[in-house]
């Protein structure tokens, strides 16, 4: 589950320098009255400034954490893909378990790391995002396994997977809203998340007896290959603006400020 400013710097080196740009000390202003001051704020999807004091200063410092929001956003983008297109149904010439695989690897165990590792970078919303719907594609790989293979072509899976995407898509709502205050291409990854989980749960809702598909898991499954599509968008932008230490690829602004 689950495209930001910030991405790491990665491998550059400042013209001139043999020393990469990441391991160069921080020129920090002098501190203001108050005795406190803000460090320069890492381009990450958390809008949240880092306040320290002189007294909260780490006698050894911390060893860096490169940005994974990148890798998480790839792994949702790969796994979300391969599933959109079968749920499209124009994958009938597959097993349609292509996504089994990389939906515990890619999609769930990466992101899942991704998620634990943004906890390190101290951003909230990347954490939250990526360990969620880390935690779906395993959730996912284990039900299909366990419970979908032993019932295949009945209503009760779906029915069973209508009630999973609506938990999912209740998380997702409130984490569409937080994403207006990150970037514009957060935002639509999340937008159209939001679309995709609610065409398929009403679609796994509502499909007959008999029936493989119906009008809407087909189009809850071509949303879901253009979430896939902004989610590599975002993913691409990490990856260019973190090696350049400069937005390249645009990702926009937070629509607006609450």
């Amino acid at each position: 589950m689950a495209g930001h400013e910030h991405i790491g710097a990665v491998g550059r080196t400042l013209i001139g320098s043999g020393v990469p740009f990441y391991l160069r000390p921080i020129a920090v202003p002098p501190a203001p009255a108050s005795g406190r001051h803000n460090l320069p704020r890492r381009m990450h999807v958390s809008t949240a400034e880092v306040q320290v004091t002189p007294a909260e200063s780490p006698a050894t410092p911390a060893l860096a954490v490169a940005d994974p929001a990148p890798l998480g956003l790839a792994g949702f983008a790969l796994t979300t893909f391969l599933l959109s297109f079968v749920n499209t149904h124009h994958a009938t010439s597959s097993s349609g378990g292509q996504w089994l695989g990389y939906a515990f690897a890619y999609g769930g165990l990466c992101q899942l790391l991704a998620g634990m590792w943004e906890f390190k970078n101290k951003n909230v919303f990347g954490a939250t995002a990526f360990s969620t719907y880390g935690g779906f594609w395993i959730g996912l790989y284990f039900y299909v396994i366990n419970v979908h293979t032993g019932a295949p072509g009945t209503t009760q899976t779906n029915r069973d997977l209508g009630w999973i995407l609506l938990a999912f898509a209740i998380f997702n709502t409130y984490m569409l809203i937080v994403s207006t205050q990150v970037n514009a291409a957060v935002f639509v990854v999340f937008l159209t998340l939001e679309l995709t989980e609610i065409f398929l749960f009403i679609g796994n809702f509502t499909i007959k007896t008999g029936q493989v598909t119906n009008g809407l898991l087909q189009l809850g499954g071509w949303i879901g290959v253009v979430t896939a599509l902004a989610a590599w968008y975002a993913s691409a932008a990490g990856v260019m603006n973190g090696v350049k230490g400069r937005e390249v690829i645009p990702v926009g602004k937070p629509l607006f400020d609450l």
